[in-house]
């Protein structure tokens, strides 16, 4: 039976660095993204694991386009909008709470602007077969542009639109999205600001934020990130500030 509450709970933090040479990375798990017919379309991300401290973040775009990125975390230039920023009308601190309250169902609440979210994943068949495989791939697997058009295109067939795993940031980071195991969310509510966001919803184009695009459908996945490092000044600057 999956229990993805008992895989995830209580991931141990760690402040490590990417396994590929001139590369940042994170490492644990989220809601790449999940669309309401509403026009609203929530995001989740769950990072214990990267290069400057662990964080939680929630994205909301809003029926008109605009992206905003809450952080519960030190800092926001080290967490997601140090990549998506320059694509957001807003971002800012929160309090972010994830809860588990069954093995496949989870609450995600926020304080400002305050956010009630449920959700359920599940497993369908396709991926029960597929999400074994892709977790014993090694990590060189990666690399090649034939083995990630394989896997957008795998997406693809899922519902889940034309995805692109590697591709330019809208900070300029040159970026591989690498996940590992991956779930659907056809069951979810959400309220924003008392606003109900309504049912979940397969699009036909999947939203972007920038030029990077979103699944179509809702789907949480199990994996990490690397990006090329941008400018090594920086990033030496602020890995001795986060130390």
């Amino acid at each position: 039976m999956l229990n993805l509450a008992r895989q995830l709970s209580g991931l141990p933090q760690v402040r490590g660095q990417a396994p590929w040479a001139g590369h940042e990375y994170v490492k644990g798990w989220g809601v790449f993204g999940l669309p309401f017919d509403s026009g609203h379309v929530l995001a989740l991300r769950v990072f214990p694991e990267n290069d400057f401290g662990s964080y939680r973040t929630i994205w909301h775009r809003d029926p008109e386009g605009r992206w905003s990125i809450h952080v519960d975390g030190p800092r926001l230039d080290t967490a997601c909008p140090r990549y998506y920023g320059a694509a957001c009308t807003f971002t800012g601190f929160s309090h972010i709470d994830v809860t588990w309250t069954g093995p496949r169902s989870l609450s995600a609440t926020m304080d400002q602007p305050a956010l009630q979210w449920t959700m359920t994943a599940h497993e369908p068949l396709a991926l029960r077969l597929l999400n074994p495989l892709s977790a014993k791939l090694p990590l060189s697997s990666w690399r090649p542009r034939l083995l990630i058009r394989a896997r957008e295109l795998l997406a693809k067939r899922l519902g889940m639109g034309d995805l692109k795993l590697r591709g330019r940031m809208p900070s300029g980071h040159t970026g591989t999205l690498m996940p590992q195991r991956m779930f659907l969310i056809d069951s979810a509510r959400a309220r924003l600001d008392g606003l109900d966001l309504g049912n979940p919803v397969v699009l036909n184009d999947p939203p972007r934020i920038g030029d990077v695009p979103l699944p179509a459908r809702g789907v949480l996945a199990i994996g990490g990130g690397m990006w090329r490092i941008l400018d090594p000044a920086e990033y030496e600057r602020t890995r001795a500030a986060t130390a």
